[in-house]
């Protein structure tokens, strides 16, 4: 795999699985019927740090998409460059971080933690714009 492909697949994976931990405390919180059921007005509830981790979940899937594209964009362009492998890796911690700090109800810790992440697609972005 490439270099700068490899953090991408790694990020979709840990994004892929970030809805584990909150649907397993809804199983405790709320019980299984109302997990597996059909949605339920309000939603069955969760614990506060679950909450936070849904809300982490939908963020990142909010910033895969834009990362994604980015990456994709450089790799259908032959655009290889040390740069866009080191965001990657930077993407890829980051939202590491973000999930888990969000999770934990830091607030400026997550803060950065999501910048990392953005800087990361603006490096890829600048190695695109300027190849």
């Amino acid at each position: 795999m490439k270099a700068e492909l490899a953090p991408l697949v790694w990020v979709s994976i840990f994004t892929a699985l970030l809805w584990v931990p909150y649907v397993l405390n809804r199983m405790v919180v709320a019980g299984i019927g109302a997990t597996v059921g059909n949605p339920s007005d309000p939603p069955a509830p969760l614990s506060p740090w679950a909450r936070r981790l849904r809300a982490a979940h939908a963020n990142a899937i909010e910033n895969l998409v834009v990362f994604a594209a980015l990456v994709l964009a450089a790799e259908l362009s032959s655009i290889s460059t040390p740069i866009i492998v080191a965001a990657g890796w930077l993407y890829l911690w980051s939202r590491i971080l973000h999930a888990v700090i969000y999770a934990l109800g830091i607030p400026w810790l997550r803060t950065i933690a999501f910048t990392g992440g953005f800087v990361a697609q603006m490096m890829v972005a600048w190695a695109l714009v300027t190849a």
